[in-house]
């Protein structure tokens, strides 16, 4: 097979009844680079949706020029068009000829092209594209708008493999691996064909080789079914400490008049075996794991939804950094290139469908909890296409290692949102903040509960029909009603969103049922809930990353709830969680003051009030120091004299209480008589300078990226940092300007989800003292950043 990446479109804002025809004129359009978002282009306006992040959507076009002698020799051939996700309400026409529609904003999509081609008038491939993102509040986050994920044209010989390998490891030790390989051979020649089919898995890692070959007979205009058993001894096996990938190279051979013909396909899989089990929780390759893992929207700021490879390897390297092992794909499929990460990294993904499936949920336009909602989104198509998304999410993911659950549906049991249940009294952490008294109370009229099971076991059919590799699960919000209305009896994992209190209850009266904690607060309460009990999973965090949408009102357009800004830059929360979940020694310093009257010995989760890394100056003024540590011992001095530190056991930290002084604080972490970790506060300076350095991932994981197909990324990110006289990083934020020469600026972020600065300016303000650029660059790519009253920054960056 040939595929051919379609990146470079003609691209214009608004709707023209003519843009479809092979001959209309659109010299006069902008050209982009596919994957595009044309939402964060806009300016930020109150009069959008506060569910989407204020920014605006409408009808945007696409064109796209294709030579077809760039495709090679296309007689007798197979092709097609791949879409990996287009949001939403794509139309297509190439050539003229249209093809069809998809309403899903994240499903893959293909279209046949081999007739047209047959009438192509000239070498001139012309595809069009209508994409329609007018319902703003159609989501409780940020979607973007646009053609936000790959399209590539695929050549396929007559004799070929039809869309979709399905490779699955039955059983597996570090001896042998039994692996299984589902194919359908397709024969579009008008006479049967005797093909002979080579299997060729290759080690990423260690270039370990196995082979097997088979052969099939396929009829003039046919298919057949190819399923292949074999044995592999002494595999790479994957997981999240070792995450052994194989190159899977099937080879098809048959005879013809010439000779022979021959077709070749390519999959990155991986061979390792999993388990839920209800007693021990979760396990991989027959070791035990707790799953510490964050949810994730699919934007990164400035950027939107058009996220290059590289922004989310710097991402979930952090994010690895912290102990993260597993992460959960909210609330519908990502793009592909994030799976293919979660493949090298070792981190174990669930991958979620939907939303919201037959009636809408409330779409907050006026800040969070605000009424009346709207009711825009998924639902209207869930009843003619949800068969369709679903089954195009497990075929594009289904041979990635790191998939280790299908999740049909998140917080669908949200009660009087909009389905309705007698035992709404027992919800609790309703969220019932600012809601009339009529949306909390139990109303016979809306939709009744016990509808979802039904939906619920028959997208469950769908998924095992398809996969029965993996299990099928929810995020359940309400599962004190929804757990007796039979939602749950038919799930094979059972995750619950918030409700950790009802762990030991529901283990007890479902001992049959592996638990997960699907979603979660941030809290040393409810990560004990798992830490401390064997038979819960693990955890998923909501969120891993700041988001763009879900925002509680002007000017704010998204959420904080990340432990990582939308920038790529880490919170005090980072620090914290990372003093639970890694096992590399933590010693990290933050800040908070103690307001006039208030009780300085009064614990205080580190949410409440906001804190900084600021140390020194304000006579008089005291400070509460939060201490985030793992060690045997902690210790903290100010100009060599020890300071008297009290364990918070309720929050997780260390806590005391002094006087802002100008001498440096120290943190010092033990372990075996030793110091393993040390951080240092000090009073922070005016910023002199702008330091700005590329972000480089390290020499084993860029190679790791190449093998699976991921390396030449042209996008850098440049990490820039104010810096004091001393070195340290600055106190106050500036305004920094980049210009970019022999390359393209695709936006500057922050992290300030109150700066609502346009994403399409040269211009913004750092937070904290920092902000990353982001450039798409060429063979050498000058990169310039200035501030007022410091000296200019300049860099080369190489593509």
């Amino acid at each position: 097979m040939r595929s051919h990446d379609i990146g470079r479109w003609a691209f214009t804002l608004g709707d023209d009844a003519d843009a479809w025809a092979k001959g209309y004129d659109d010299s006069a359009w902008r050209s982009v680079v596919v994957p595009h978002d044309w939402s964060v282009e806009q300016e930020f306006s109150p009069e959008c949706s506060s569910g989407t992040g204020y920014l605006p959507g409408g009808i945007g076009w696409y064109r796209a020029h294709v030579a077809l002698s760039d495709l090679g020799t296309l007689d007798g051939r197979h092709a097609q068009i791949v879409f990996h996700g287009v949001y939403k309400n794509a139309s297509v026409w190439v050539n003229g000829y249209h093809l069809g529609s998809r309403p899903s904003g994240y499903a893959r999509f293909s279209f046949d092209l081999t007739e047209i081609l047959s009438y192509a008038p000239d070498d001139d491939l012309v595809v069009a594209v209508r994409v329609e993102h007018t319902d703003l509040s159609d989501s409780r986050w940020y979607n973007g708008s646009g053609i936000t994920r790959h399209v590539e044209i695929q050549v396929h010989e007559p004799v070929r493999l039809a869309e979709g390998t399905a490779f699955t490891t039955e059983t597996a030790d570090p001896t042998e691996a039994a692996v299984r390989i589902q194919q359908v051979v397709a024969n579009d020649l008008a006479g049967d064909v005797h093909v002979q089919v080579r299997h060729e898995l290759v080690a990423l890692t260690s270039g370990g080789s196995h082979v097997v070959e088979t052969e099939v007979h396929v009829p003039g205009g046919g298919t057949a079914d190819l399923d292949v058993r074999t044995a592999v001894a002494s595999p790479d096996l994957w997981s999240d400490t070792e995450p052994g990938l194989y190159r899977l190279t099937t080879t098809l051979a048959w005879p013809q008049e010439n000779g022979t013909g021959e077709a070749g396909y390519r999959d990155v899989v991986g061979i390792r075996t999993f388990v839920f089990d209800p007693e021990v929780g979760f396990s991989i390759n027959g070791e035990p794991r707790l799953l510490q893992g964050v949810c994730l929207h699919e934007d990164a700021g400035c950027l939107g939804n058009a996220v290059p490879p590289g922004v989310w390897l710097r991402r979930l390297l952090k994010l690895k950094a912290m102990g993260c092992n597993a992460v959960r794909m909210a609330h519908n499929p990502h793009a592909p290139e994030l799976y293919l990460l979660c493949d090298a990294l070792g981190l174990f993904v669930i991958d979620e469908a939907f939303d919201e499936w037959e009636n809408p949920k409330n779409k907050w336009w006026q800040g969070h909890n605000v009424y009346p909602p709207r009711h825009q989104g998924y639902a209207k198509d869930f009843p003619e296409w949800h068969e369709r998304d679903l089954v195009a999410m497990i075929d594009a993911h289904r041979n990635h290692p790191s998939v280790i659950a299908w999740s049909i549906g998140n917080e669908i049991d949200y009660p009087n949102d909009p389905y309705a249940s007698r035992l709404f009294d027992e919800m609790t952490g309703n969220n019932d903040a600012n809601k009339p008294v009529a949306e909390r109370v139990y109303d016979p009229r809306r939709p009744d509960m016990r509808r979802l099971t039904g939906i619920s076991n028959r997208l469950g059919d769908i998924v095992r029909r398809r996969d029965p590799s993996r299990p099928v699960t929810v995020g359940a919000a309400f599962p004190e009603a929804s757990s007796r209305t039979g939602l749950i009896d038919t799930l094979d994992l059972v995750g619950y969103n918030y409700k950790e209190h009802l762990y030991a209850e529901d283990h007890v009266r479902f001992p049959d049922k592996p638990l997960l904690g699907s979603e979660n607060s941030h809290t040393y309460e409810a990560w004990r809930y798992v830490a401390d009990n064997d038979y819960i999973s693990g955890q998923f965090l909501w969120t891993g990353i700041d988001y763009l949408g879900e925002a509680h009102g002007w000017p704010v357009h998204g959420s904080p709830a990340g432990l990582l800004t939308v920038a790529g830059f880490e919170k005090h929360a980072w620090h914290l969680r990372r003093s639970w979940w890694s096992e590399e020694p933590v010693a990290y310093i933050a800040t908070r003051p103690i307001a006039q009257g208030e009780d300085a010995g009064a614990t205080r989760p580190f949410w409440t009030h906001p804190l900084r890394r600021e140390w020194g100056t304000g006579a008089g003024e005291r400070l509460e120091v939060l201490c985030f540590a793992n060690g045997e011992q902690v210790t903290l001095t100010c100009a060599g004299e020890e300071i008297p530190l009290r364990r918070d056991d309720e929050h997780g930290y260390w806590v005391a209480i002094v006087p802002a002084q100008d001498a440096p604080l120290e943190l010092q972490t033990w372990r075996d008589g030793a110091v393993v970790a040390r951080d240092e506060l000090s009073p922070p300076g005016p910023a002199v300078r702008i330091e700005a350095a590329p972000w480089v991932a390290p020499p084993e994981v860029a190679r790791a990226v190449e093998a699976i197909g991921l390396g030449g990324d042209t996008v850098v990110q440049v990490e820039c940092l104010l810096r004091d006289e001393h070195g340290n990083v600055a106190g106050g934020d500036v305004v920094v300007t980049a210009q970019v020469e022999g390359g393209e600026l695709l936006g500057l972020e922050s992290g300030d989800l109150a700066d609502n600065t346009p994403y399409s300016s040269t211009s913004r303000s750092t937070l904290d003292g920092r902000l990353v650029v982001f450039v798409r660059c060429s063979a050498r790519t000058i990169v310039s950043l200035s501030a007022p009253g410091l000296p200019p920054a300049t860099l080369e960056c190489t593509a």
